[in-house]
């Protein structure tokens, strides 16, 4: 590809459009502009064919890594496929077009599927209300941890910590210290799962709750979640669900069922919306009925005479977002609820269960697999193998990218050196997940035999390996 920048491409006299003739009145830009906002000379702009301009940016995206482009398998992230029928729906005008400061009457649609929403995470969790004002999860999270204040100041409980397993996202912690408690850490057991006899030890009246993922981010499913959540209670704690792995669950178990008091969803993980480089995102918090009071203003209603923003909430935290929630995903995942439907969604979690299992099976006699449990959405090998031989994780995470795979979460959970941490999601086909498998093990061999080949992957992207402490060091973010 040649990368040259458009401004290096420009000639005098090139174009790429041609402007209606103007068919109205002329009028000067000073006119209504004050002059110190006004240019002294022309703006630099290049000028170019279109052609040029179009092959210039369609050969900019496919430099890209997508999820459209080819296998993602970012562990704990959900990378799955996302349906176009999404993207049609939420981009359509009568919802990408509407303005939050609209008057309620004239955005019922608006309203509708932000009530449905709330009424479909219900139905799939137990819980009995949710907000859907927070705009990821850790934002849900934070909004969890200040409900869990709210709850333990209405009781005038003294409260001062927040247990937190040694596998859980590293957004627990943050998100704790923000709300104002202090992070206790409990250890895992040999399984992979909350060591009990270390949470009773830690457990006592100034804790708040226990913030625990479910599958866990070993991918393994906390088979002690009844005594754990017994044990948290017994000292008028909260039990705290992290739903970023809610991808292993849908349909098959419900979060209520197993005693929890708060939840957050990753609407842009579990129902499919594109995510990152720092948005969309939405993390809805589900609470059990001890703690709808508290739950952030507005909420909507349904009345006789239609949906409204009811603020009238006395023991509310307040807001949490400028607006009412990211809509754009909302909507995109009342459309991808509603296509899939209750069967659906069990089909979702049961895919996701096969694959990650299929892919564990078919790796662990090369990769090392720490922890020998069967696990639900995602598995964690470790590069501790082929360390030995000279090639790190990071290595071998640079190497996918010459097969054409975006790289794995690498490096968490932190309690498994070398880490490897993969989510096949649910959409891959068996012929993708055998590829990837061939490539995993293609790469084991390499690094016995060819070790040197490995290390200084890639060879085959746009931008080879980089001096990454230099880049850590002399951050230079202009060209």
């Amino acid at each position: 590809m040649d990368n040259k920048l458009l401004v290096e491409r420009s000639a005098k006299g090139k174009q790429s459009i041609t402007l209606p003739l103007c068919d109205v009145p002329e009028c000067k830009i000073e006119n209504y502009i004050p002059k110190e906002f006004l240019r002294e000379k022309a703006c630099n702009l290049p000028e170019v064919s279109e052609p040029e301009v179009v092959r210039h940016f369609v050969n900019l995206s496919t430099l890209n890594h997508h999820v459209d482009k080819g296998f993602y398998p970012l562990g704990s992230c959900t990378m799955k496929y996302n349906p176009k029928i999404n993207e049609k729906i939420a981009t359509s005008p009568g919802i990408s077009e509407l303005h939050p400061f609209q008057d309620p009457g004239t955005v019922q649609s608006a309203l509708k599927i932000y009530y449905e929403v709330e009424q479909l995470l219900c139905k799939i969790t137990g819980m009995a209300a949710f907000t859907l004002q927070p705009a990821a999860g850790s934002h849900g999270e934070l909004c969890g941890v200040m409900l869990m204040r709210a709850y333990h100041r209405a009781k005038n409980n003294h409260k001062t910590t927040i247990l937190i397993p040694d596998s859980a996202h590293g957004t627990n912690p943050a998100s704790v210290h923000l709300g104002g408690y202090k992070a206790v850490t409990v250890k895992s057991t040999d399984e992979g799962l909350v060591d009990i006899e270390d949470l009773k030890a830690k457990l006592n009246d100034e804790v708040a709750g226990f913030m625990l993922t479910n599958p866990n981010t070993l991918g393994i499913f906390e088979k002690n979640v009844m005594e754990i959540s017994e044990l948290v209670h017994s000292v008028d704690g909260l039990m705290y669900m992290d739903g970023a792995n809610m991808n292993a669950l849908l349909g098959i178990v419900k979060i209520a069922d197993m005693n929890f008091d708060i939840t957050h969803f990753n609407l842009h993980k579990t129902f499919s919306t594109p995510h990152g480089g720092g948005g969309p995102g939405s993390g809805p918090i589900g609470v059990g009925e001890k703690l709808v009071s508290y739950l952030p203003v507005p909420r909507v209603e349904k009345t006789e005479e239609g949906y409204i923003l009811d603020w009238d909430k006395e023991e509310s935290i307040g807001k949490m977002m400028g607006f009412w929630g990211n809509y754009g995903v909302i909507a995109r995942t009342w459309v991808y609820i509603r296509m899939l439907g209750e069967e659906g969604l069990k089909d979702v979690s049961k895919y996701a269960i096969i694959n990650s299992n299929y892919i564990r099976a078919s790796l662990e006699d090369v990769y090392d697999l720490p922890f020998k449990s069967p696990t639900m959405h995602e598995c964690v090998f470790s590069g501790s193998r082929q360390k030995k031989q000279g090639v790190k994780t990071l290595d071998i995470a640079k190497r996918m990218l010459d097969y054409g795979i975006h790289a794995p979460t690498i490096y968490f959970p932190l309690i498994v050196s070398e880490a490897l941490m993969v989510e096949p999601t649910e959409t891959e086909s068996k012929e993708t997940l055998d590829d990837f498998i061939h490539i995993m093990r293609t790469i084991a061999k390499e690094s016995e035999e060819n070790p040197q080949l490995v290390r200084s992957a890639p060879q085959n992207t746009p931008i080879k390996r980089l001096d990454e402490v230099k880049a850590n060091k002399d951050l230079n973010v202009r060209w």
